[in-house]
């Protein structure tokens, strides 16, 4: 039998839309703020030639840097205030993180800090991002004065310049995001990179297009790639929905002379407990030094850079193993962290709960923990798959600008998020009409 929010979310409609007028506030205002973040991916850094940085780009877009822009949605192209986007956030999210589950008095205030501590682990992690952003905008104007005639004025001034640029750009993306998912429909920061990813889109097809027609690319091949974007756009929505749902039993009870009879329900877990966050997380931890070196790799760098340039370019072995082993590494990372067996259980002990055939307390813990982890293993080689595959076959047909793996499963699952987020505002606009009429209506009897 469906449930009362099943049935509620089954009879929303247009006019259900309409009447939600803070869901609408909320939209126009996640709108406004994406057209503000895509301004700036249009706003230039200071102190560039850009005939001179176009031409530099051609060469090191077939690598890394590459996809690098694809995330900042064309700013790396056009060396924009927001080229670094979020990818240094992103970065020292993962290591605020991986300290809190490593060091006890991060881990305490986390979990017993409540708000407070909250804001406290949100303040390490700017900071750490200011770090991250301040290395990575140094390395960035020390590769552009590298290669000759892109810098007008190289020196110190100018990479200072870059860094407050750069830094200030990706702080406000930063914050950006954080008012999208407090005063919009959420998943701020995910929507950011996805709008970058789908601002390039129409340009990637035409791109595309345009080689089948100079005859640079077979139109089989075009034609493949589309079948196979659509095959991998299904696993990804079937996948992201699948669910190993527990049986869960609630015993009889008795409420004053009353006797309820006993009642089950359903513990889902989701295959892919971690959703896109371990492509977005690889994606990041291997950005940061392969963008680095792929741009000092175009002017007169030393040889080493050259070889780990070349060995971090997208389809190499090493690129893959270590793209392949982040991913796996952050799917069951990511999962301990959003899902806690002993809490779920303790929960469920409370509310008088079981698992048939499982002793409530530790055993369901152990229980449910031995479930998520054999899911969580499917789930992380799905991810791998799905990004991985069509990176190999991409870099084989020397096609660096075409929609790939991980930007698809960025661009399903971000979108099946937001309307789920959209969907559970109009669910509580409905829930909300009708304990107004149910009040209402009590009063008139009355």
């Amino acid at each position: 039998m469906a449930s009362a929010a099943e049935q509620l979310a089954r009879n929303l409609s247009f006019a259900t839309f309409g009447k939600a007028k803070q869901l609408q506030q909320r939209i126009w205002f996640t709108l406004g703020a994406l057209l503000i973040y895509r301004v700036g991916t249009y706003i230039p850094m200071p102190g560039i030639d850009p005939d001179a940085y176009a031409q530099t780009f051609e060469q090191a877009q077939q690598g890394v840097v590459g996809l690098f822009n694809m995330f900042a949605g064309g700013a790396v192209e056009r060396m924009a205030i927001f080229a670094l986007n979020l990818i240094p956030y992103i970065t020292a999210s993962i290591i605020i993180q991986v300290m809190s589950s490593a060091s006890p008095k991060l881990e305490a205030l986390k979990k017993e800090g409540g708000e407070a501590g909250r804001r406290k682990i949100n303040q390490y992690t700017r900071y750490l991002t200011v770090a991250f952003c301040t290395v990575q905008a140094y390395g960035i104007a020390i590769g552009l004065e590298s290669s000759p005639g892109v810098v007008l004025d190289p020196g110190w001034f100018f990479r200072v310049s870059t860094m407050i640029t750069l830094v200030g750009g990706t702080m406000f993306l930063m914050w950006l995001g954080e008012q999208i998912t407090a005063r919009g429909v959420g998943n701020g920061i995910s929507l950011i990179i996805f709008a970058g990813i789908v601002a390039n889109l129409p340009s990637t097809i035409a791109q595309t297009l345009e080689l089948s027609r100079t005859g640079a690319l077979p139109t089989i091949a075009v034609v493949g790639m589309l079948v196979l974007a659509i095959v991998v756009i299904g696993v990804i929505v079937f996948f992201e929905r699948a669910q190993r749902r527990l049986l869960i039993q609630y015993p009889k009870r008795q409420v004053g002379n009353k006797m309820f009879q006993g009642d089950t329900s359903h513990l889902p877990l989701k295959l892919n407990t971690a959703g896109v966050i371990p492509v977005i997380f690889g994606s990041s931890i291997l950005l940061m030094p392969a963008t680095l070196s792929s741009f000092a790799a175009q002017g007169n760098s030393p040889q080493w850079l050259q070889f780990i340039s070349a060995l971090l370019g997208r389809g190499q072995p090493l690129y893959l193993i270590m793209f392949a082993g982040f991913i796996m590494f952050f799917a069951f990372f990511y999962t301990a962290i959003v899902f806690n067996p002993s809490d779920t259980a303790d929960n469920l002990k409370k509310s008088g709960g079981f698992i048939p055939g499982i002793r409530p307390g530790e055993r369901t813990a152990a229980h449910i923990d031995y479930v998520l982890t054999r899911i969580t293993v499917v789930g992380a080689l799905y991810l791998a798959v799905v990004a991985l595959i069509p990176e190999v076959l991409f870099s084989q047909l020397n096609i660096s600008q075409f929609i790939g793996g991980t930007s698809l499963l960025i661009m399903v699952t971000v979108t099946l998020d937001t309307v789920s987020q959209i969907q559970s505002h109009l669910v509580a606009q409905q829930y909300e009409g009708l304990v107004k009429k149910s009040r209402l209506g009590g009063r008139r009897k009355k």
